[in-house]
């Protein structure tokens, strides 16, 4: 089941669950604003959860784009990957096992991304990115797994 609501619930358990995949479209309305559009798919335990609501952002600002683990667990031993299908390197962030891999992103978001180890830990993934540039249109998928 997926939920409307971007709150995070506190519960701690060993679940174990199979790779999800989820998508983000960000799109340029004119040369300032970059709109971020979160959608989900859903399937398998527990569930990555993100609001269905667009993220607006302006060029120069920075954004959060958010998605949670329901139930709430523990993924900073986990890889969670963001990525954006038309780059090569596909990689906007990529964190494993505890650690950022910064030599597997794509050049323009080298410095530019982050996960919160703090918020990693009740299964928190979103992803913050700083500095909106119009070239950050585009699909923004992510996974999370074990």
């Amino acid at each position: 089941m997926c939920f409307q609501n971007s709150r995070m619930l506190h519960r701690r358990d060993g679940w174990s669950f199979k790779p999800q995949l989820r998508a983000i479209s960000a799109l340029v309305f004119h040369h300032a604003v970059v709109l971020f559009l979160l959608t989900r798919h859903c399937g398998g335990q527990p569930q990555m959860v993100s609001p269905s609501q667009p993220i607006v952002a302006v060029v120069g600002d920075d954004v959060i784009l958010p998605c949670h683990l329901e139930p709430a667990m523990d993924a900073s031993d986990m890889t969670v990957e963001w990525t954006r299908p038309d780059l090569e390197p596909r990689f906007v962030h990529v964190w494993r096992s505890g650690v950022e891999l910064e030599n597997k992103k794509h050049p323009s978001y080298m410095g530019r991304t982050s996960l919160s180890p703090n918020r990693l830990k009740h299964g928190d993934i979103s992803l913050t990115l700083p500095r909106v540039k119009l070239s950050d249109e585009g699909t923004y998928k992510y996974s999370c797994f074990r």
